[in-house]
């Protein structure tokens, strides 16, 4: 992955308390499972920030690397803290 898209993916999640990496967009998903996770966070009234991966092919070939996961599934990031197995 190039530095301008390794910044790219960066900015949006240092830049948004919830980022979602989708195919789509969170009013017009172009996936199942995008569909899924934004509807899951819009039910939970969550603000999140949708990028849409389809848009940019080196985001879309970037964002593989950065998650180190093959594929392209809805992936998130918060700068929230998680809650522990206690607060569950």
């Amino acid at each position: 992955m190039d530095q301008e898209t390794n910044d790219l993916i960066k900015n949006e999640i240092e830049n948004n308390e919830v980022c979602l990496f989708m195919k789509g967009t969170p009013d017009a998903p172009q996936c199942g499972f995008s569909m899924a996770t934004s509807n899951i966070l819009k039910v939970m009234e969550v603000n999140f920030k949708g990028v849409n991966v389809l848009a940019d092919q080196k985001l879309r070939e970037g964002i593989k690397v950065y998650s180190d996961w093959p594929t392209i599934p809805p992936v998130s990031y918060t700068h929230l803290p998680l809650p522990t197995n206690r607060e569950v």
